[in-house]
C-alpha cells in the first residue's frame, strides 16, 4: 500500500479533448475515467478567476481528475475557459467577464452528454460556481456542486431558475472565506430550497489543507454508493505529477484580490 499523496496520479483513461464552442473557440481540455469499469457519475469542472490564477490544473480540480476515476468510479471533465491558460495548454479567445463564458459552459456539458456520459453534475469553485448558477441549469445536468461561492455575478433570477428547476445544489462553504461564509449563505442560498449549505470548518476560499474533505463531500453527492470517507492510500499502480509546474499558476495569486 502506498500513501496518497498531493502529486499522486492513480490508473484511469485519460484523454486530451478541444471543446467546441458555438461562437467558434476552442478550449482546451481532458477527460479522465474509470480505467476498468463504466462511470457512475460525471463531473464537469469550472475553474475560478483566470485572471488571478484560476485554471482547470487548480489543485482540486487535479486532485479529482487524478484520484476519484479510481477511488469513486467517477468521471472528471476539467477544461479552460476561453483565453484561460495552464500546462495543459491555452484555450481560444478572452476573458469575458463571466459574459461569453456561457457558450463554455454549453460546450462542456454538450461534449459530455454527446459522449454519454452518465449523471452530469456541475463542479464549480469560485468563479465557476457564478457559471454554473448563471448557465449550468441544462437539462442534461443534474445538480451543482458550488466550492466557495461569492454570489457577486449570480443574480435572483438565475437562483430562482435553479429553484424552479428542483435539481440538487450543494454550497461547500470555508468558515474563513474571504467572500461569503456560512451564516451568510444560508441566508442568500434561502432562494433556492432545495439548497444545501454546509459549512467547513477551518477551511479558506483556497481549500489549501482541505482538498480531501472537499472530494469526500462531493462524491458524498454524486455518487452516495462510494463508501467515505476516501481510501489515503492505494495498492495498486501510482504515478506522479509534478506539482513545480503548478508554483507560479496557483489560485493563492486571487487569494486577497476581490472577485470581478
Amino acid at each position: 500500500m502506498s500513501l496518497i499523496r498531493a502529486n499522486s496520479i492513480l490508473p484511469a483513461k485519460r484523454e486530451a479533448l478541444r471543446l467546441e464552442t458555438a461562437d467558434g473557440l476552442g478550449l482546451v481540455g481532458e477527460l479522465a475515467v474509470p480505467a476498468d469499469r463504466d462511470p457512475v457519475a460525471t463531473l464537469v469542472c469550472l475553474h475560478p478567476l483566470p485572471t488571478h490564477g484560476g485554471m482547470m490544473d487548480s489543485h482540486i480540480y487535479r486532485k479529482a481528475a487524478w484520484r476519484l476515476p479510481a477511488l469513486a468510479g467517477i468521471a472528471v471533465l476539467r477544461f479552460n475557459t476561453r483565453g484561460t491558460s495552464s500546462v495543459q495548454g491555452t484555450s481560444d479567445g478572452a476573458y469575458d467577464h463571466g459574459v461569453g463564458e456561457r457558450f463554455d459552459v454549453a460546450a462542456a456539458v454538450e461534449y459530455a452528454e454527446f459522449h454519454d456520459l452518465p449523471n452530469i453534475w456541475l463542479l464549480g469553485w469560485s468563479f465557476g460556481t457564478e457559471l454554473t448558477l448563471k448557465f449550468g441549469c441544462e437539462p442534461a445536468v443534474e445538480g451543482a456542486i458550488l466550492l466557495s461561492p461569492p454570489l457577486k455575478k449570480a443574480e435572483e433570477a438565475d437562483l430562482a431558475v435553479w429553484a424552479e428547476s428542483k435539481k440538487p445544489v450543494t454550497a461547500l462553504v470555508p468558515e474563513f472565506d474571504d467572500y461569503l461564509r456560512p451564516a451568510e449563505a444560508r441566508e442568500r442560498f434561502a432562494a433556492i430550497p432545495q439548497a444545501e449549505v454546509v459549512g467547513v470548518d477551518g477551511a479558506k476560499h483556497l481549500w489549501v489543507g482541505h482538498a480531501e474533505r472537499a472530494l469526500d463531500e462531493i462524491v458524498r453527492r454524486v455518487a452516495p454508493g462510494v463508501p467515505l470517507p476516501l481510501p489515503k492510500e492505494w495498492d495498486g499502480e501510482m504515478t506522479y505529477g509534478d506539482a513545480s509546474a503548478y508554483a507560479d499558476r496557483t489560485v493563492a495569486a486571487f487569494a486577497d484580490v476581490p472577485v470581478t
